[in-house]
């Protein structure tokens, strides 16, 4: 009998009783269970952190079937810092248990988006020109620039290819560091906690061209002339 009848007739069943009446054995369909029985199923458990905007980059066991994430717990085999110290196990807070939410979400932003109209004008001027002398063309002329910073906010964005967008950053880099300096290049760590595995790359990266850095973002007191795509 489906699930939908037996809901229909849930009053009317007929059942047999043991223990005196203190039980009832019913004849009904539970497939249904079998939905909770396969939430939990699993091929194989991998480790992983889910690193967005995290402080401490915890340890999580992935369980994952048919290449997809299931569930997440956290690890519990971290090693002890001192004898005389106390387990600091678990770690892991509630975003890395509910990361497979993020991973599989329709609002997951899986490639690189750029407005169109600077996706355009770079486009056209990397057909004569090397990637600095394009950015410089398109930075520094009043008409290009008031073209794509007055629909900020608007929207907008197509998508980019990866090799376009890096090139476009490392060129409006190389042109701040020759025309303004490179103390006009200015990063930020992605949360004020500054994540170890985030903020580390960044930093090093700012410590090396000689630009600047801060612990959360700072953009009403950026420096002038420093870099902005967007």
């Amino acid at each position: 009998m489906s699930h939908f009848l037996d809901r229909l007739t849930f009053f009317k069943k007929t059942v047999s009783e043991f223990s005196d009446g203190h039980g009832a054995v019913s004849n009904e369909d539970r497939s249904w269970e079998n939905a909770y029985r396969s939430r939990w199923q699993h091929d194989k458990v991998v480790r992983s952190t889910h690193g967005v905007n995290c402080t401490g980059s915890c340890s999580w066991k992935i369980f994952v079937k048919n290449g997809l994430i299931t569930w997440e717990i956290q690890q519990t085999d971290y090693p002890r810092t001192r004898a005389d110290l106390p387990n600091h196990e678990p770690r892991g807070c509630p975003r890395g248990a509910s990361y497979s939410w993020y991973v599989y979400s329709a609002q997951r932003v899986k490639y690189p988006l750029i407005r169109g109209r600077l996706m355009e004008m770079w486009r056209e001027a990397r057909k004569s020109m090397d990637p600095v002398d394009a950015w410089k063309s398109i930075s520094q002329n009043p008409e290009k620039a008031r073209r794509y910073k007055s629909i900020r906010g608007q929207g907008g964005f197509v998508r980019a290819k990866w090799d376009e967008v890096t090139e476009m950053i490392a060129a409006a880099n190389v042109f701040t560091i020759k025309e303004f300096g490179p103390d006009r290049i200015y990063g930020f760590s992605p949360i004020p906690a500054m994540s170890m595995v985030s903020y580390a790359a960044g930093s090093r990266y700012m410590s090396l061209i000689g630009g600047g850095g801060a612990s959360r973002p700072t953009c009403r007191n950026r420096p002038t002339g420093t870099t902005r795509l967007i």
